[in-house]
């Protein structure tokens, strides 16, 4: 399936939540330099869909606060 997540990087408190449209809010620590906030992002999506990080994959936004996953569950 696909996700569309607002990421928000450098979070004192890492998180996924949802918005009262129903969209998801993913909050990591990781800075937004060389795609470590991405992998933060992938390893938060993962843990909240209870899955696998390789079934998780980055389809648009790698530099955009908006991005669009797809998840394989």
């Amino acid at each position: 399936m696909k996700v569309t997540i607002t990421a928000h990087p450098n979070s004192k408190k890492p998180r996924v939540e949802k918005d009262l449209f129903g969209g998801l809010h993913v909050y990591v620590s990781a800075p937004p330099l060389e795609g470590k906030a991405n992998m933060a992002v992938i390893e938060s999506l993962a843990e909240h869909f209870k899955t696998s990080k390789s079934r998780i994959n980055l389809i648009r936004g790698a530099k955009s606060k908006t991005k669009v996953f797809n998840v394989e569950i």
